[in-house]
């Protein structure tokens, strides 16, 4: 479609940006598009060749994280984004799924500080940005989380990086998982990269550290999860560089390390020059590297051989060795003049310095170097060699020393890294090189291919295993993915007759040449799909890879690099380590490898091809037995520039690393996942108000989804996330972007609006004073204009009117002519047509009606002869039966018995409706005459306040006014009554016209339209009138109404819901207005007062008139209960003899006469309950002030619902009567006719009745017929427990419907009395003059003041007589306590003790103490242990803060007193080893560390009160000064005192800081503070890190309330165990630092936090954490203002970020953060929906050249460890030490007072 944006392929971008301009049809050959340079183009598109391009992504998805979470995954985009990230964000790391794609910068980043490690541990994958140490920390959890061994695999061309994130990867770990013991065990692991830097890397011209081998270190971890040891393993170690490098390369970084330091004393004997000198070092013609010194680099390799134990003398030798390599590469090899022989001369400095070195003979290694040996099974032949031949071997041998020292380097660090713990677990990182083409590959090439081919089948089957197990832990439906299996490559490589293999047997063969092998290769492996042989060559062949790049291998480089060969001296090339000599030996006697006899035909040597292969697959099955986690390093470009991206170059390893291939394997099932909550919130705005009904989310989710998206395979339902597939999130954007921009129109319309009319108002206005003088002048001169030309128009007009005229009458009378014939002539065409027609409906009419006629004649005369015989029929038959009913008696007997029974209870139902009527009458009457007199009452009352009322003149108009309006009324029921008489009049009048004129014409017609007209007009008028009608009658109600309310006097009343209002709004549950214990108190008042007196107290008089009022209630209650107790009573005594007279059947009328005479009489009783029950309630509602008329409904309605229930209660009695009445007298035939059973005999039981039943149906079939097997009996039973069921309902009903409709009276009561009482204050307030109305509402609020106020006291007396209450319990519980005390004072003192110094015979008074406690020296370990291991900070909450440091003191004042030196010295020195003891034991205790740095300081402020030196003394009381110690100067305890508060103070912060860290990112920055303000983007792989608990509700989140009230907890510990305020605010202030600085870290390493609505909530929360400082006075501690940058950094994402003035006031206003953290967090800047912009590259620049002049730090992050230095003031005691209390508690008996 027209603005789709889209992707183009482009040889030089790879990919480049382009819009459709035109829409585009099926089958068009081309699409026109239009590039970002506005260059139009036309891109030919077709169905195979050229497919249509991809689509591009929303602009608010370029940049993300993680790559699956773009909606469209392919090539363009996951280059486009990771550009995007990489050249304007400066961000190197990417997710792509379960891949980090790091992005060589070639510059030094500051982002892999010890702080960004903090910062990341313990943080799950998904919550900041890409990372390697993200990578790392995740697997450090899976492997603590689930106890696997896991791997981290880095892999990438060589100059990408893959060492650097290795070895950061190591430093990540070293760190979090640090040794427990003092072993520094992560210290020699780091360590090691160093020496295998030295010894491994190389500059090469793609990178200038390149490691030229491939390397797995096993990290090793216990059960607790510190590093324990470690192991390396290395393959493939590029030797050929020992003796050959390509132009601008560089040997092994060793070599030019230990030239550069040979000036060293130690190294003299090495006899080393600069590299430059020695050919090993100087191939590559640059022996420097930009910004790397070697010197110093050699430094560091030898303290990391130190630190790895390796000693002076092992390093010396290994130093040697290098040098040796120097020196030997520097022989010079001179050929003879034969040219088939060499030699090297004898004073060849060089070979001299390498025999030297190693301890060789330098005769032999003269003839050995020149000649080789060949053995044969007999003999042994010393042949001469060419120099080439020469040459290759001394090459040979430099490349097996260099390697079998690398060997034995790497063998003694797995040494000294091993360990004797056993391993739990390990974690692996393999540093392995990536997939290399050249021109030429060597066999070096081939190897590298091979095993990334291995390691991508790997990739690819644990990706397709993640997204497969990700499906079925969602239960959604998967199917079956694709990916591309490279094993057709592996096998052509490493299976049986693979390339590997017969390159092995070509080796053995003695005389293999290249093109046997080359030939082998094209017959077996010619059908291969990845093998492919050159048009061009004959030794080389090509193998395709799994990155689609054609990699071409020369045979010959192959062959030459694994042929055997054949000089002795360098055999052991290609041998097995267990066929050699030790490595040791190897270095320093090479005589061994020439004396020593071989045996190859015995066993054949394994070769490099074969050990490679062995170590591969022993590599791969230790990263099968792992979980997993991979780096992709991509390198940006070949020229190793900061921060320049080559898309080309990055396309290409992006395919050869398998980051595509993972994006494939996304595409292709669900790569969009969101979680429900965040698609809510993301897209609720797509939402309708209907769809958000319901409170669960995924239900709401799915609807929406099902509603926006159509197709059903688009989406899938999982537990806890939908799955998109590719492209649906984008349309979701669209969509939600289309949603703003409606309502951003709107807005901005609206808006605009709004300015344009105030603009155009203005303008307005201008121009109508500018009209006002123009239209003036223009009216003048138009004025004049018009007089002038209307003399003209006179003329004109005549003259014109006299010529049309004569032409109209002319044309009129030709046109008036034609019309008339032609009239004439089409209505007697008419006239005939319609005469014809007339003529034939005549005809038609009479012909169907004879027709008709005939036919409806015959029907009839059919119908009548069916229906007499029919008849004639029925009548036969039904005489018959008649006859035979004639002759049966019992069927007249069984009429005439029905027929008595039936009049019986006619006759009873009438009598007993009569009576009810009577008795109804009678109430009414008396009803009627309480009412009448109750109005009679009311009117005179209204006279009186008539007489009594100033303002009567209101009432007077009233009721003139109703008058007035009644004889409205009665006018206008006449005028409708002779409306609808006039109306009937006319409509009779009509209806006879019509009959009359029959024939309908034209002119009758029109008549009838204008009668109807005018009869629709007296409609409208009629109901117009009744209309009128209804709003007078209205109005009459409402007048009416208005004087029922004048009737009342205003005033104060007192409604049931303000006397109510205590028990509501109390808080205290314990004291109610209507307890018992008030009544007998206010009685009892009553009594004491008097009368008279509690007659004028108010309160008193409301609380009896309260107490009277619950009392009656109480009453009515217990009536009513008492009554229905009655009733059931009686119900069970009716049901019994209901139940034996169904036992005994009685058979005469006496007994059916005693059964209704009961149950009448119960019913009659609960009638007249019931009755005397809503006489009660109409007499109290009419005792309310209840309006006539309204009582007169409300009785007629009970009335009504009474008859409804009696009528429905004797329909049931009936249908019971009549049951029995037919048991009845079945009983008497039963009597009569068999003589069975007498009158005084029953059936013993239900067999018997069925028998009796039985035998009465054998002799009466009759009978039998109605009472088939017994079963009238079983229904008698069945109904009369229905019955009883029926009647038992009605009954509850009944009472729960009076319960309701009490208590709805009582509610309608109590509102219609406040409505009422409001009205009448509204009718007189709006009476009064104005003065009068604020005089009255002044009353109202005096009034209303008064009644709270008794309220008030009355609720405050219950609390005294609580109080009271209470104090005599707690004067209870202190006699009992005290008596405890006493008993145990008594046991502790009969245990025998020894005599104290001081003998204490008499008690001495309070009034002589001094403020000291004696002990005994054997007691101190008592006392340490009662006041400090043993005690709690909840034993001594209640007493005075920091009583054990008062004690101990108080302890100490005795010791000086008796000057006993010993005793204070142990005494403070046992006090601090045990505080010590308490803090480590208690060492994450916030409550107990606060306790104790309470108490320690208090400790030391009192040693320095009384410590009797001035400085301390100013601020004492004589008396305090008289109680300074006297003997001894206890400075130096109050220094250690000093340094023990300091620890005391960081271990409570450690603690505090431990509590809270966990909370500051989710409160700070993740929760909502301001709801709905958050937006939600896209997600990708990260959100379902494994690492998280999803099987939970995920991990703990907490809010900005949560962390304010930790801290609240904080300083309320802190404030009740006395420690000093300044104390408490340094602490503050330390918190509020780490509040700060975790804060700040994680917004600058989480791209998803930074944007503007987060700098709002962030904002709001740092205001709240200020507004809780000044509500707990901590303000002045300075903690506010190490909130700081975290404000700044809030206000940086709130500003506008466009122009130059916008970087003007950002450099401004940010002075508390440094130019990192301002560029990174603008770089990080995120815009949550497409009308914020992104920050641009050029604004960024343009800060930092504002920012450069500042001198900051280059640290990107804050130090969360930072501590602010402590300082305890000096804060002296105002208590008096001899006035302490000590609690029992305490169990300190054995300390004495002094």
């Amino acid at each position: 479609r027209h603005y789709t944006r889209v992707w183009i392929p482009d040889p030089e971008d790879v990919w480049k940006a382009a819009e459709i301009v035109k829409d585009y049809k099926e089958g068009d050959p081309v699409l026109q598009l239009k590039l970002e340079d506005e260059t139009p183009l036309q891109y030919p598109v077709g169905p195979k060749s050229n497919p249509l391009p991809f689509l591009r992504n929303p602009d608010i998805l370029v940049g993300e994280n993680d790559l699956t979470a773009l909606s469209y995954l392919h090539e363009p985009a996951v280059l486009h984004n990771l550009r995007v990230r990489f050249l304007e964000s400066n961000a190197i790391y990417t997710y792509c799924g379960i891949v980090l794609v790091a992005i060589n910068p070639y510059e030094q980043l500051q982002i892999y500080g010890e702080e960004v490690i903090n910062a990341y541990s313990g943080q799950n994958m998904g919550d900041m940005d890409p990372h390697i140490f993200a990578v790392a920390e995740e697997a450090y959890k899976q492997m603590a989380r689930d106890e696997k061994n896991q791997s981290i695999i880095v892999s990438g061309e060589s100059g990408a990086g893959k060492t650097v994130s290795a070895k950061y990867a190591m430093r990540f770990f070293a760190t979090v998982g640090g040794s427990a013991s003092d072993t520094n065990v992560e210290d020699k692991v780091l360590a090691s990269s160093p020496i295998m830097e030295a010894i491994g890397n190389a500059k090469t011209t793609r990178n200038d550290n390149s490691s030229r081998f491939g390397k797995y270190i096993q990290i090793g971890f216990n059960r607790h999860y510190h590093i324990i040891g470690a192991n390396m393993r290395t393959y493939l170690l590029e030797k050929s560089r020992v003796v050959f490098q390509a132009e601008d390369e560089r040997n092994y970084h060793i070599f030019y390390q230990l030239c550069a330091s040979a000036s060293l004393p130690e190294f003299r004997d090495l006899a080393l020059t600069s590299a430059e000198d020695f050919t090993y070092t100087s191939l590559g013609e640059n022996i420097f590297i930009e910004g790397v010194n070697d010197a110093e680099d050699f430094k560091k390799t030898r303290e990391a051989f130190t630190l790895l134990g390796i000693k002076e003398s092992s390093q010396n030798s290994i130093f040697k060795v290098i040098a040796s390599i120097l020196h030997l590469g520097n022989v010079e090899i001179c050929s003879d003049r034969d040219g088939e022989s060499c030699h090297i001369s004898r004073k060849d400095v060089h070979l001299q310095h390498f025999c030297k070195l190693l301890g060789v003979e330098l005769q032999q290694m003269e003839h050995w170097l020149c000649h080789r040996k060949l053995a044969t099974t007999s003999e042994t032949y010393v042949k001469t060699m060419s120099t080439k031949q020469a040459t290759n071997a001394r090459d040979a041998l430099a490349k097996h020393i260099y390697a079998r020292m690398f060997d034995w380097i790497v063998e003694h660090i797995n040494l000294s890294l091993q360990t004797s713990i056993k391993q739990h677990s390990f974690i692996g990182v393999l540093d392995i090189y990536g997939f290399e083409t050249f021109e030429v590959n060597s066999f070096e090439q081939f190897c590298i291919n091979y095993a990334n081919e291995k390691l991508q089948q790997q990739f690819n089957s644990h990706v397709f295993k993640l997204e497969q197990e990700e499906y079925m832990k969602e239960q959604i439906p998967w199917t079956l993915i694709d990916f591309a299996d490279n094993q057709p490559c592996i096998d052509l490589i490493e299976a049986r007759l693979g390339i590997l293999d017969l390159l092995d047997e070509e080796c053995k063969v003695p005389k293999g040449t290249d093109q046997n092998w080359a030939q082998k290769l094209y017959n077996k492996h010619s059908s291969s799909a990845h093998f492919q042989k050159p048009r061009m060559s004959n030794i080389s062949f090509i193998i395709i890879h799994f990155a689609d790049k054609i990699r071409s291998f020369s045979i010959q480089t192959l062959y030459s690099q694994r042929k055997p060969d054949l000089f002795t001296l360098v055999a052991d090339l290609f041998s097995d380590k267990d066929d050699v000599v030790p490595a040791k030996s190897a270095r320093v006697n090479v005589r061994a490898l020439k004396t020593v006899p071989k045996a190859p035909n015995k066993e054949h040597r394994k070769t490099v091809g074969h050990q490679f292969r062995t170590s591969l697959h022993l590599l791969m099955d230790t990263l099968n037995a792992t979980t997993p986690h991979y780096v992709r390093c991509i390198k940006p470009n070949d020229f190793k520039e900061a921060f320049s991206f080559d898309s080309r170059r990055a396309v290409q390893q992006l395919r050869a690393c398998g980051v595509l291939e993972t994006i494939r394997i996304s595409a292709a099932g669900y790569p969009s996942r969101w979680t429900y909550p965040d698609f809510f919130n993301r897209y609720r705005v797509l939402m309708k108000k209907s769809d958000m009904t319901t409170a669960d989310k995924k239900l709401v989710c799915k609807n929406l989804l099902e509603t926006l998206i159509k197709e059903p395979d688009m989406f899938q339902f999982g537990k806890t996330k939908i799955f998109f597939r590719a492209g649906q999130v984008a349309y979701l954007e669209k969509l939600r972007t289309d949603k703003f921009r409606s309502a951003c129109i709107k807005i901005q319309k609206t808006v605009r609006g709004w300015l344009q009319r105030i603009r155009y108002r203005k303008i307005r206005k201008m121009a109508i004073t500018l009209q006002r003088y123009g239209r003036g002048y223009m009216a003048r001169r138009y004025a004049e204009f018009l007089r002038q030309t209307r003399a003209a128009i006179i003329c004109q007009k005549q003259y014109r009117m006299v010529r049309e005229r004569r032409e109209f009458l002319r044309v009129r009378r030709a046109v008036v002519t034609i019309q008339a014939y032609a009239k004439g002539m089409f209505t007697r065409r008419i006239y005939q047509e319609f005469l014809l027609h007339h003529k034939a409906m005549i005809i038609q009419k009479n012909v169907r009606g004879w027709m008709q006629r005939k036919k409806f004649r015959r029907a009839r005369n059919a119908a009548i002869t069916i229906q007499c015989a029919f008849r004639r029929m029925h009548a036969k038959r039904q005489l018959k039966q008649l006859k035979i009913e004639a002759r049966s008696a019992e069927h007249l007997k069984k009429l005439n018995t029905g027929m008595e029974n039936k009049i019986v209870q006619l006759q009873r139902k009438m009598d007993d409706q009569s009576k009810e009527l009577r008795t109804q009458n009678e109430q009414l009457q008396t009803v009627n005459t309480s009412l009448g007199s109750e109005v009679n009452k009311l009117q005179k009352q209204l006279e009186l306040l008539r007489s009594q009322q100033e303002d009567g003149g209101q009432v007077r108009s009233l009721e003139e006014e109703l008058e007035h309006l009644r004889k409205e009324l009665e006018e206008a029921h006449a005028l409708r009554n002779k409306m609808e008489e006039e109306h009937i009049n006319e409509k009779m009048d009509l209806t006879q016209l019509l009959f009359i004129d029959g024939c309908v014409c034209v002119s009758e017609e029109v008549s009838s339209m204008s009668l109807q007209s005018e009869l629709d007009k007296e409609r409208e008028r009629y109901q117009n009138l009744l209309k009128e009608f209804s709003r007078l009658e209205q109005r009459y109600d409402n007048l009416k109404e208005e004087m029922s309310l004048n009737k009342f006097q205003p005033g104060h009343r007192r409604n049931p819901s303000n006397q109510s209002s205590l028990e509501s709004d109390s808080n205290y549950p314990s004291v109610s207005t209507s307890e018992i214990g008030d009544t007998e108190d206010s009685i009892q008042l009553v009594d004491e007062m008097g009368i008279d007196k509690a007659a004028m107290d108010i309160s008193l008089f409301m609380k009896l008139q309260k107490r009277v009022r619950e009392l009656e209630q109480e009453r009515r209650k217990l009536q009513l209960t008492v009554e229905k107790m009655e009733e059931l009573a009686k119900r069970k005594v009716t049901e019994q003899g209901f139940t034996r007279g169904a036992q005994l059947f009685p058979l005469t009328d006496l007994a059916y006469n005693n059964l209704k005479r009961q149950e009448l009489e119960s019913e009659n009783k609960k009638l007249k309950n019931d009755l005397n029950e809503l006489r009660k309630t109409v007499a109290e509602r009419a005792s309310q002030n209840s309006s006539s008329n309204e009582l007169q409904d409300s009785y007629n309605l009970l009335l009504s619902q009474l008859k409804s229930a009696n009528e429905e209660l004797d329909a049931r009695k009936e249908e019971v009567l009549i049951l029995r009445t037919q048991i009845v007298s079945a009983a008497q035939l039963q009597e009569k006719n068999e003589n069975i059973l007498s009158l005084n005999t029953t059936p013993v039981d239900k067999e018997e009745a069925l028998k009796a039943y039985h035998g009465l149906c054998d002799n009466h079939q009759d009978w039998c017929y109605l009472n088939e097997d017994g079963e009238l009996g079983l229904a008698y039973q069945g109904l009369k427990q229905v019955a009883r069921l029926l009647e038992a309902q009605l009954q509850t009903q009944s009472r729960q419907h009076k319960d309701e409709l009490e208590a709805l009276h009582t509610q309608i009561e109590l509102l219609k009395g406040d409505i009422e009482d409001k009205q009448e204050k509204l009718s007189y307030m709006m009476s009064l003059s104005p003065e009068a109305q604020v005089e009255y509402s002044v009353q109202q609020e005096i009034t209303r003041l008064t009644n709270d106020n008794l309220d008030l006291k009355e609720l405050v007396e219950k609390l005294e007589k609580n109080e009271r209450k209470l104090k005599k319990q707690l004067k209870i519980y202190m006699k009992k306590v005290q008596e405890l005390e006493a008993a145990q004072a008594a046991v502790q003192s009969s245990r025998s003790k020894p005599e104290l110094i001081r003998q204490v015979t008499v008690q001495r008074k309070e009034k002589d103490f001094e403020g000291m406690l004696e002990y005994n020296k054997e007691d101190e370990a008592l006392l340490v242990k009662t006041l400090i291991n043993d005690i709690r900070p909840s034993n001594v909450s209640g007493t005075v803060p920091c009583l054990p440091a008062y004690i101990l003191f108080m302890c100490i004042r005795h010791a000086d007193y008796i000057n006993d030196d010993q005793k204070v010295e142990s005494l403070l020195t046992s006090t601090i080893n045990a505080i010590k003891k308490v803090l480590k034991k208690n060492n994450d205790d916030f409550e107990m560390t606060s306790f104790w740095l309470a108490n320690t300081s208090r400790l030391l402020h009192c040693l320095k009160q009384y410590s009797g030196e001035e400085a301390f003394m100013t601020q004492n009381t004589p008396k305090q000064n008289e109680h300074c110690l006297k003997n001894f100067d206890l400075a130096e305890y109050r220094q250690v005192l000093s340094d023990l508060s300091i620890q005391i103070y960081q271990q409570l912060i450690k603690v505090a800081e431990g509590i809270i860290q966990p909370m500051i990112v989710s409160a700070m920055l993740e929760s909502e503070s301001i709801p709905s303000l958050a937006g939600v983007k896209p997600m990708g792989y990260r959100n379902r890190s494994s690492s998280m608990d999803t099987d939970a509700d995920g991990p703990t989140s907490y809010t900005l309330q949560a962390l304010i009230k930790q801290l609240g907890q904080f300083n309320n510990i802190m404030r009740d165990h006395g420690l000093d305020p300044e104390i408490i605010g340094q602490v503050v202030r330390q918190l509020f630092h780490c509040i700060n600085a975790v804060t700040l870290n994680n917004l600058l390493l989480r791209k998803d936090v930074c944007s503007w609505s987060t700098g709002m909530q962030l904002r709001y929360n740092t205001s709240q954490l200020e507004e809780w400082l000044r509500g707990n006075n901590l303000y002045q501690s300075k903690a506010a203002a190490t909130l700081e940058p975290i404000i700044q950094a809030a206000q940086l994402l709130q500003v506008k970020k466009k122009t130059s003035q916008d970087a003007e006031a950002i450099c401004t206003l940010c002075t508390a953060l440094t130019m990192q953290q301002i560029v990174k967090i603008l770089n990080l800047y995120t815009p949550l929906n497409e009308f914020e912009e992104r920050v641009t590259v050029s604004f960024i620049r343009n800060i930092q050249n504002r920012l450069q002049e500042r001198n900051d730090p280059p640290q990107l992050l804050l130090d969360t460890k930072h501590t602010f230095p402590v300082l305890f003031p000096y804060s002296p005691s105002a208590l008096s030490l001899e006035m302490l209390h000590f609690p029992a508690s305490l169990n300190i008996d054995f300390l004495v007072r002094v």
